[in-house]
């Protein structure tokens, strides 16, 4: 299994960015996507994540309406939205895999996934 994050950068305050997470070498639709992330000098985190068919999503409380989970089975692309960007928001954003195929809902914790990808960085300015 390969995942390629990308779409991170370096963006002011306020603004929006997309970030897309690329997949291969598994069937892509039979599994639950989420997106972490790891600021400097903490610990990982969970963002948010979207069931295997899409429609059911999770997000960590601190996400307050502004990210957005989505994906694309027929491009096995899932998307993550962030609007309103903050200072405290930069971190290196990853997308992992669940471990289990077609899972009932959205799992929110680091232990039900693998495959991590490398991450794309984001980093706000105030």
């Amino acid at each position: 299994v390969q995942l390629q994050a990308s779409g991170g950068g370096l963006v002011q305050a306020g603004g929006s960015l997309r970030l897309s997470c690329t997949a291969s070498g598994l069937p892509f639709s039979n599994y639950a996507m989420g997106w972490f992330r790891r600021a400097p000098g903490r610990e990982r985190q969970f963002v948010a994540a979207i069931k295997w068919r899409g429609g059911t999503t999770s997000y960590a409380d601190f996400t307050e309406g502004r990210f957005t989970i989505s994906r694309d089975n027929a491009k096995n692309i899932v998307n993550l939205l962030i609007n309103s960007l903050k200072p405290e928001d930069t971190a290196v954003y990853f997308c992992a895999v669940d471990k289990i195929s077609r899972r009932s809902y959205a799992p929110m914790s680091p232990a039900e996934y693998e495959s991590w990808g490398p991450g794309t960085l984001v980093t706000v300015s105030s």
